[in-house]
C-alpha cells in the first residue's frame, strides 16, 4: 500500500507539481527531497524526481527512480505516467504508449494521460488508437469544439471520410446560434468540412455546401477557387468561365487561372489564335500584368511567336529587368524560340548603339549584353568564350553591377575554374555587403572551391555575433541546411571524411527535429482551430525525407561509408592534413575551447534564474567529437550507411541514384535479393543509365563466384535476374560499349565492368586515356575517369591528370 500524505506533505506535493511545471528544477528537488525524508517510501514523490532529473540531463539516474518508484507502488497511475513520460522524452514511443496505456487503465478519467496517449498515438501514426482515445476525450468534454474536431481529424487519418464529415455535422447540429463571421476556428471547419466531402468524390453536394457557406468565410480566395474547380468538374462551363476570371480580376499574374480557363473555354491546342485572345484581353485591361504578356510565348510559334516576343524583350530590356532571361529560358528546349530569342536581342544591341539623354538607352544596352551572355551561358546553347565575351561588355558599362558580377561567377563555374569563380563571386558581394543573398553565394563557390574556413567567415558577416560556439553554432540553430550540405561535400572531396559525415550527421539530426516537431503541433493546430493546416503538415510530414537537401546528404553520406568500407583507414588518419601527433592536439584544443564556450553559457543562465542552473535546455551538450573522428573510425559503415539509405529507398524510390546507392550498399553486404530489387528499380526508372548496366555485371559476377549463397535464395534471385548463370558476359559488354560507343559516361561504365572482368589493367588504363580524345567528352565525365584510375591505385593517374589538364588548362580539378 502507497504511503498516505499528511495535509501539509500534499501541499508540498503540490509544489513540486508546480516547480516543474514552471521550470524551477532546483527548488522542485528539495520539495521532493523534504517529502522523500519523512516518506521514503511514497512512489509519487519519488517519481517526480526522477521527471525532474530527466530535465537536468540526468537521465540515466531518472530512469533508474522511477523504476524504483513504481516498485513502491504498481498501481500509481502518477508513477506509470512519469514513466512513459521518460520514454516520451528519450524519443522510445512504443514503450511510452504501454505505460499511458497502462496509467490509464489505473485511472481512466485522467484527462492528461489521455491528452498524452493520443498525442503520441497520431505522432506514431497510429490511426485506430488516435481514433479510440480521441472517443474517449470526446465523451469527457464535450462542450469543447476542439474536441469534435480532433475527433473528425481521426477518422480523416483512419480513411473513413464520412464519419469524419458526420463527426462536424453533429457538432453544428448543437448550435444554438450561428457562430459571427468573426470566428476563425468555425471559418477553418466550414472549409475542412468542404475538404471531406470533395475528398469523396461528391462535387455537387460540396459545391452546394460551398454556395451555402462560404459567403460569409473569411478565406475568399479558397472559396473562390474551389467554386471555379466545382462548376468546371460539374460541367457548368459559362460559370466556369465567369469564376475563373474573377480570379484573374483579382490576381492577373497567376499562371494556373489561365491554364485552367483554358481548360474551361476548350480551346483546342493548335489554335493559337484563340488562346491568344484571352492573354490580350488580359494585358490590355491590366498594362502592368506580366504572365498575360509572357505566357502565350510558351505556345506560339513562327512569326507571331516573334512579334510577341520581340514585343516583350523590347519592354523588358529597355526596363533593365535583370530577371530577362530567368523568365524565358523555358522556352530554350524548341530551337526555334532559343534562335529567335537571341536574334531579338542581337537586333536590339544593334539599334541601341548610342547614349540616351536620361541613360534609357545605354540601361537597354547593358541588360542585352546581360540577356546574351546569360544565353551563351545556358547549358542549352552554351558557348562560354561568348558569353565571357558580353558579360564584360555589361560590366564595362555598369561596374557596380552585382548581376553582371555574379553571372560573371556563374560562367567560370561552368568554365570548372572554381578558384576563379570564388573570387568573382567575392568580388560581387563585395559590391553590395548588405546583401545576405550574395553573401550566401559568395560563401557557396568558396565551399565549391574547398575553402571551409573563408566561408565560415563570409557566413559570419550574418550571422549573430553573440553566438555560443561562432557562426558554426549559429548555422546548425537555423538549420542552414544547404551551407552544411555544401561543407559537407566541401570536405569529402578534400578526404576530411571525419568532417564531411559530422556535417551530414548535422543534416540527418535536422531532419529527425523535423519529424519531432509535429509533436507539439497536435494539440497547438486544434487549440488554434487550423485543421486544414494540420492535415497538411501531417501530410508532409510522412513524405519528409523525400526532401532534395535529404536525398542529397544522404547519398553524400552512403558514398563516405562506401569508401570507408573499402579502404579502411586508422583513426588518425581521419583528419586532413597534419601528422598524428598534430592531429592529437587539435581535437584537444578543439574540446577544451567547446567545454569553456559551454561552461560559459550556463554560467550565464544561472545567473538569470538559479533554480535553471542545471537545465538541460539552457546549456547544449558538449561535443564529444568536434572534428568528427568517432564518426570516421566507424567498425561497421556498411551499418552506418544503412541509417542514411533506408528512408532514401522508401521514400526516394523514383530516384534512379537512390537505387544506384541501395544497390552499391547490399552488394556489399552480400545482399543478393535486396541488391537485385534495388538494380530491377534502377532499370525501370532508367534502363539506359550507365551504372545500371555496370551493377548488372556485377551483380552477375558475384553470384558466380559467391558460393555460400543459400539455394533458395539463388533460385529466387535467377527467378528475377534477367542475366542468368550462363549468359556471355564479356559479350554483352562490349554490346553495350558498341552500342553507346559515343557517349563518354557510357564507355567509361563499359571500361570499368571490363576491368571487374578480368581484362588487363594496361588495356583498361589504356581505354581511360582514349576518353580524352573523345569529341563530346566534358572535363566532368574525366574527372570521373580519374577518379577510376585511382581507385585502381594505377600508375597512370597523373599522366591522365596531366592530360586533362592540357585539354581543359581552366579546369581547377585537373591543376
Amino acid at each position: 500500500m502507497p504511503q498516505q500524505l499528511s495535509s501539509k506533505e500534499a501541499s508540498l506535493f503540490r509544489s513540486v507539481v508546480r516547480h516543474y511545471e514552471e521550470k524551477q528544477y532546483k527548488r522542485g528537488i528539495k520539495a521532493a527531497d523534504q517529502i522523500l525524508k519523512k516518506n521514503p517510501k511514497h512512489g509519487d514523490t519519488t517519481a517526480m524526481k526522477a521527471l525532474i532529473m530527466n530535465q537536468q540531463g540526468k537521465t540515466e539516474d531518472a530512469f533508474t527512480l522511477a523504476k524504483e518508484a513504481l516498485k513502491m507502488d504498481m498501481k500509481s497511475h502518477v508513477c506509470w505516467h512519469v514513466y512513459g513520460m521518460l520514454y516520451r522524452s528519450n524519443k522510445n514511443f512504443e514503450e511510452a504508449i504501454k505505460a499511458y496505456k497502462f496509467a490509464l487503465r489505473l485511472e481512466p478519467e485522467s484527462q492528461q494521460i489521455l491528452r498524452d496517449l493520443a498525442i503520441l498515438q497520431v505522432q506514431m501514426r497510429d490511426c485506430a488508437g488516435y481514433l479510440q482515445s480521441r472517443h474517449q476525450m470526446l465523451q469527457a468534454r464535450p462542450q469543447m469544439r476542439q474536441m469534435w474536431t480532433g475527433l473528425a481529424i481521426a477518422y480523416h487519418l483512419a480513411g473513413q471520410l464520412s464519419e469524419a464529415e458526420n463527426v462536424l455535422t453533429s457538432y453544428e447540429g448543437t448550435l444554438k446560434h450561428s457562430p459571427p463571421k468573426t470566428d476563425i476556428e468555425h471559418a477553418d471547419a466550414i472549409m475542412y468540412k468542404n475538404d471531406l466531402i470533395s475528398e469523396q468524390g461528391d462535387t455537387q453536394r460540396a459545391l452546394d455546401h460551398l454556395e451555402k457557406n462560404g459567403k460569409k468565410n473569411l478565406d475568399h480566395l479558397t472559396v473562390m477557387e474551389r467554386r471555379a474547380k466545382y462548376l468546371f468538374q460539374l460541367g457548368r462551363k459559362d460559370d466556369a468561365v465567369k469564376a475563373y476570371k474573377a480570379l484573374l480580376d483579382r490576381n492577373a499574374d497567376h499562371s494556373v487561372y489561365y491554364d485552367e480557363l483554358m481548360k474551361v473555354l476548350d480551346i483546342p491546342g493548335e489554335d493559337e489564335a484563340a488562346k491568344k485572345a484571352v492573354f490580350d484581353e488580359y494585358a490590355e485591361k491590366f498594362p502592368r500584368c506580366d504572365a498575360a504578356k509572357r505566357l502565350p510565348l510558351d505556345f506560339l510559334t513562327g512569326n507571331t511567336f516573334r512579334e510577341q516576343a520581340k514585343h516583350y524583350l523590347t519592354h523588358m530590356l529597355n526596363k533593365g529587368v535583370p530577371s530577362t532571361f530567368a523568365n524565358l529560358k523555358h522556352l530554350y528546349s524548341d530551337d526555334f524560340k532559343k534562335d529567335a530569342l537571341l536574334t531579338l536581342a542581337e537586333e536590339y544591341l544593334a539599334a541601341n548603339q548610342g547614349e540616351g539623354k536620361s541613360g534609357d538607352v545605354s540601361k537597354g544596352k547593358a541588360a542585352a549584353l546581360y540577356f546574351i551572355a546569360q544565353h551563351y551561358n545556358y547549358y542549352l546553347s552554351q558557348d562560354l568564350d561568348k558569353a565571357m565575351e558580353y558579360v564584360d561588355k555589361a560590366i564595362e558599362m555598369d561596374p557596380k553591377s552585382v548581376d553582371f558580377a555574379m553571372t560573371k561567377a556563374r560562367i567560370w563555374k561552368h568554365r570548372g575554374n572554381t578558384q576563379k569563380a570564388s573570387e568573382a563571386m567575392d568580388h560581387a558581394r563585395q559590391l553590395d555587403t548588405k546583401d545576405r543573398y550574395i553573401n550566401s553565394k559568395g560563401a557557396k563557390y568558396q565551399l565549391r572551391n574547398n575553402e571551409n574556413e573563408t566561408a565560415l567567415k563570409t557566413m559570419g558577416l550574418f550571422t549573430r555575433q553573440d553566438a555560443v560556439g561562432g557562426p558554426m553554432a549559429d548555422l546548425l540553430d537555423m538549420q542552414c541546411l544547404w551551407y552544411l550540405t555544401e561543407d559537407g561535400e566541401a570536405y569529402a572531396r578534400q578526404g576530411n571524411i571525419g568532417m564531411a559525415l559530422k556535417r551530414f550527421q548535422s543534416i540527418y539530426n535536422i531532419f529527425e527535429v523535423w519529424q519531432e516537431d509535429q509533436y507539439d503541433f497536435h494539440t497547438f493546430s486544434l487549440r488554434k482551430g487550423q485543421a486544414r493546416a494540420y492535415i497538411e503538415m501531417i501530410r508532409w510530414e510522412d513524405n519528409l525525407r523525400e526532401h532534395t537537401f535529404y536525398s542529397r546528404a544522404a547519398l553524400a553520406a552512403v558514398d563516405v561509408y562506401l569508401s570507408i568500407h573499402d579502404k579502411p583507414v586508422a583513426e588518425e588518419n581521419q583528419a586532413n592534413g597534419g601528422d598524428a601527433v598534430e592531429k592529437k592536439k587539435a581535437v584537444k584544443k578543439a574540446r577544451k575551447e567547446q567545454q569553456r564556450l559551454e561552461r560559459e553559457a550556463a554560467e550565464a543562465a544561472a545567473k538569470q534564474d538559479p533554480n535553471k542552473g542545471g537545465q538541460q535546455q539552457d546549456a547544449k551538450k558538449v561535443d564529444e567529437d568536434p572534428l568528427g573522428l568517432k564518426l570516421a573510425a566507424t567498425k561497421e559503415p556498411l551499418a552506418e550507411a544503412m541509417k542514411y539509405l533506408t528512408p532514401l529507398l522508401q521514400f526516394s524510390q523514383k530516384n534512379v541514384d537512390s537505387q544506384i546507392a541501395g544497390f552499391d550498399v547490399f552488394i556489399r553486404r552480400k545482399k543478393y535479393l535486396m541488391a537485385l530489387r534495388c538494380l530491377l528499380a534502377g532499370f525501370d526508372l532508367n534502363p539506359e543509365h550507365p551504372r545500371v548496366h555496370e551493377q548488372t555485371v556485377e551483380l552477375r559476377l558475384a553470384l558466380n563466384k559467391d558460393q555460400e549463397i543459400p539455394e533458395r535464395v539463388l533460385e529466387l534471385v535467377n527467378a528475377e535476374f534477367n542475366v542468368d548463370a550462363k549468359t556471355d558476359i564479356k559479350k554483352m559488354n562490349t554490346e553495350f560499349w558498341t552500342k553507346n560507343q559515343d557517349s563518354p559516361d557510357h564507355v567509361l561504365s563499359s571500361i570499368k565492368a571490363q576491368k571487374m572482368l578480368g581484362d588487363d589493367m594496361a588495356t583498361c588504363e589504356e581505354a581511360v586515356e582514349e576518353l580524352l580524345s573523345m569529341d563530346n567528352v566534358t572535363f566532368e565525365v574525366a574527372g570521373k575517369a580519374l577518379q577510376t584510375l585511382r581507385s585502381w591505385r594505377s600508375g597512370q593517374a597523373d599522366a591522365f591528370r596531366q592530360a586533362a589538364h592540357d585539354k581543359w588548362p581552366e579546369v581547377t580539378l585537373f591543376a
